[in-house]
């Protein structure tokens, strides 16, 4: 999946003369926590979002520095707090560096975009025109949206267990002399683990398959130190 696929097309933006006001009163109505801003020549110019609301004089949450941090600061630094808790237009309080993508960014690089600038929302482009915007509540959505996909016409018990064998074969995590039995799409897990995530791994990929309806845990975990030996909490349950 790409951008274009989960983005919010209605894109409600700003321009860098909307007063600070205005702008908070669009996000309350709108339910939205931020918002491109574009100018009048339809040039993405930033985005303002609630963190940018933090600081204001208005409400008494400016900056206090100490007398000697004030002296290492400088006037250049201090005039830029100023304007940023007083100022009363959108440009004043706008993030200007504005991280964007393409239609066609695909959703993994949209979450390492996120994660790597730690923002919670990406303007999406098409050339130099705002088209969209992902945030984190789009790829919510997206995940979501996976539990109505169509079930695989393909999901035979004999392609689930060629599946699951292949998936958690070529995991550095594999058991060691793993076997999936599959029956009416119900699996079972054999072999042998030295840690319980990659038992909890084992499960996650055979649920993930498509056309898998249960499955059942008979993953052995051996102590690689002692060398001692445990049957899964499953089989444990069954012969108590």
């Amino acid at each position: 999946m790409h951008a274009i696929h989960v983005m919010t097309r209605d894109v409600v933006a700003v321009t860098p003369h909307t007063t600070i006001e205005e702008a908070a009163k669009i996000m309350l109505q709108m339910h939205i926590s931020g918002l491109p801003v574009i100018d009048d020549a339809g040039n993405l110019v930033g985005i303002v979002s609630e963190s940018d609301f933090l600081r204001r004089s208005e409400i008494g949450t400016g900056r206090r520095h100490a007398a000697w941090l004030k002296f290492f600061m400088g006037p250049g630094r201090a005039a830029a707090e100023f304007v940023h808790e007083s100022g009363r237009k959108v440009e004043d309080v706008m993030t200007r560096q504005v991280v964007s993508a393409q239609e066609e960014t695909s959703l993994a690089d949209l979450v390492d975009l996120m994660e790597k600038h730690d923002i919670k929302r990406i303007p999406v482009m098409r050339g130099k025109a705002t088209i969209g915007i992902v945030t984190r509540s789009n790829l919510l959505q997206a995940m979501a949206s996976l539990a109505h996909e169509i079930p695989d016409p393909t999901a035979d018990d004999e392609h689930i267990c060629d599946r699951i064998t292949r998936a958690i074969n070529k995991a550095d995590w594999r058991p060691i002399g793993f076997r999936a039995d599959v029956r009416n799409g119900i699996v079972h897990l054999h072999g042998l683990i030295t840690t319980d995530e990659a038992r909890r791994a084992s499960m996650i990929a055979a649920e993930n398959t498509s056309g898998v309806k249960e499955v059942h845990d008979h993953l052995g975990l051996v102590d690689s130190y002692s060398g001692y030996y445990l049957e899964s909490p499953e089989d444990l349950k069954a012969a108590g």
